[in-house]
């Protein structure tokens, strides 16, 4: 296992092995934070397809997945990526998804290739990968296929509760059903996964990783909220949804009322389940600017935030020294919830990602 300390030269290892996340938030903190975790919503530019015939268009990717969601258009921003509209009965509406395929990849191609998942944060959208790191030059030498998945605004990685009736948006099944089976259908994607995600998104792939065993080989997590019912967590996610104007209780559940359906979310009350799995967890603690962060008040609230993730992160650190289960972890002090933090991290975490599902670097 690899433990970092709170402050001075962080130390970290590429093992495949990490997680973290515990939060204490409470009164005008949380309420700052509620208002940032996932930052940057990003636009893209788009270029219509050049025909060409290893490039499907929408009427060449018509597989379905079981439950009928289905691709009906394709957009392609350059040679390796495209965007597709996905039809999706577990939304109830289209949403996007961005892909970036390697070299040698082709519509027509016999065999599969291995894939990871990016996981965006709140107030964010699929588009965020791509404009706000070098995603695209760091696949780039591997042959992997990066699939990049509309999350929605907040609240936007588990099946909706919605008072216990079920039914949309099940963000869920969208990306651990149906985009996952679109992908192997439609444009050769293999077996062999993993996920990074950052602020919401990395809490998201960890719960993904836990719930559904065999689904992702290593899983990352840049300044994700990894235990959900930490003491002042519940209060401050619920502030951050009610922020964006959807029904708070309706994504989990009343906290305490509903507490089985939180844990049964919750990467820490599931840690046992992430045996075997790759784990990388990364987060600030300081509430100080780190590299590359504007230089703002101390209540600043993505430096408020991250003082949160950052306890909320040791403390999931915690749970998987009790259980001795491997990672990786680096709490590495000063830095904003923001993505000039996460950029460094994803960028020393992507190579081995790339080797836990096999990609070679051509």
């Amino acid at each position: 296992m690899s433990r970092v300390p709170e402050r001075g030269k962080a130390r970290r290892s590429p093992a495949p092995r990490a997680a973290g996340t515990r939060l204490l938030v409470t009164g005008a903190a949380a309420a700052a934070c509620a208002v940032t975790l996932g930052l940057a919503a990003p636009a893209a530019s788009a270029r219509p397809a050049d025909g060409s015939p290893s490039r499907p268009s929408a009427a060449a990717v018509g597989l379905k997945a079981s439950d009928g969601a289905r691709i009906t258009a394709t957009t392609w921003l350059a040679d390796r990526e495209v965007d597709l509209t996905v039809d999706s009965p577990a939304l109830g509406k289209s949403v996007k998804v961005r892909v970036l395929v390697p070299a040698g990849w082709s519509a027509d191609a016999t065999r599969t290739w291995p894939v990871l998942y990016a996981l965006h944060g709140g107030n964010d959208d699929y588009t965020s990968w791509t404009k706000n790191t070098d995603i695209a030059a760091w696949a780039a030498p591997y042959d992997a296929l990066v699939v990049m998945p509309e999350g929605g605004t907040n609240g936007s990685y588990t099946d909706w509760y919605n008072y216990g009736r079920g039914g949309t948006p099940r963000w869920e099944t969208f990306h651990t059903e149906e985009v996952r089976q679109l992908l192997e259908e439609n444009f050769h994607a293999g077996d062999a996964r993993a996920v990074i995600g950052n602020s919401s998104g990395g809490g998201g792939g960890f719960a993904y990783a836990a719930r559904h065993p065999g689904l992702f080989r290593y899983a990352a997590s840049l300044s994700g909220i990894l235990s959900l019912r930490y003491a002042g967590i519940p209060a401050m996610l619920m502030l951050t949804n009610a922020s964006s104007f959807q029904d708070p209780n309706a994504i989990w559940g009343v906290p305490i009322l509903d507490d089985a359906n939180w844990a049964a979310h919750d990467p820490a009350a599931l840690a046992d389940k992430l045996r075997g799995v790759g784990l990388f967890f990364s987060s600030g603690t300081t509430g100080r600017p780190g590299p590359g962060d504007p230089d703002v008040a101390p209540w600043d609230i993505g430096l408020l935030s991250e003082i949160a993730v950052g306890a909320d992160n040791k403390d999931f650190q915690q749970h998987l020294d009790k259980l001795n289960i491997p990672y990786t972890a680096h709490i590495y002090g000063d830095g904003r919830h923001n993505w000039p933090a996460w950029r460094r991290e994803a960028q020393f975490i992507w190579p081995t990602l790339m080797q836990s599902i096999g990609a070679s670097r051509s």
